[in-house]
């Protein structure tokens, strides 16, 4: 499985953008599929999380209400849509994946990772 983001860039506090993940492979459906990132001189974070099945979703508490991640297994892509950005988003966001086998899955669960892209936003 290989991941690919796209989709960083600048924006000012309140703005939007989105993320997006190509996926490769023909099993992307038994995978869950993750968002992370990286603010500077910080430790890398799940932010959010979309499971194989069921729909099931996380998102970690700072982005709530802000930041919706969608999959889409017929085209193996995965978006995050964040709007009313603030500057403590700004950071490298991964996409990640990992074979959902139905039990919890932790931040270790995640084992593919695309390369970063980075999200900058201004005051």
């Amino acid at each position: 499985v290989q991941l690919q983001a796209s989709g960083g860039g600048l924006v000012q506090a309140g703005g939007s953008l989105g993320l997006s993940c190509a996926v490769s492979g023909r099993t992307f459906g038994m995978y869950a599929v993750a968002w992370f990132r990286q603010a500077p001189g910080k430790e890398r974070e799940l932010v959010a999380a979309f499971r194989s099945s069921a729909g099931s979703q996380y998102y970690t508490a700072s982005v709530k209400g802000r930041f919706i991640m969608s999959r889409d297994n017929a085209k193996n892509t995965v978006t995050l849509q964040m709007d009313s950005l603030k500057p403590e988003d700004t950071a490298v966001y991964y996409c990640a994946a990992g074979l959902d086998f139905g039990a919890t899955m932790t931040p270790s669960s995640y084992v593919h990772w695309g390369q970063g892209t980075l999200v900058t936003v201004s005051s």
